[in-house]
């Protein structure tokens, strides 16, 4: 399902510092590991990491409209 989608850009917000309390980049919440193999994942696991990232910025506060919206279903044709 998800090798016909393009691929999933970077989370990356451009402020690249790692908090050393919990060990996540304070720009995009990623680990130094999620970081590490987002260039060479497949879009399912670029997807996961992308739930895993919406899980911590609903846990630290840091939430969007998006992110606190239920996901729309694609209607089968």
């Amino acid at each position: 399902m998800m090798a016909t989608l393009p691929d999933i850009p970077s989370p990356c917000v451009g402020v690249c510092k790692m908090d050393s309390e919990r060990k996540y980049c304070e720009g995009c919440l990623r680990t130094i590991e999620e970081i590490r193999v987002w260039f060479r994942s497949d879009n399912e696991t670029r997807y996961a990491i992308l739930q895993e990232l919406k899980q911590r910025r609903i846990a630290a506060g840091r939430v969007s409209e998006s992110d606190l919206r239920p996901r729309r279903r694609r209607r089968a044709r």
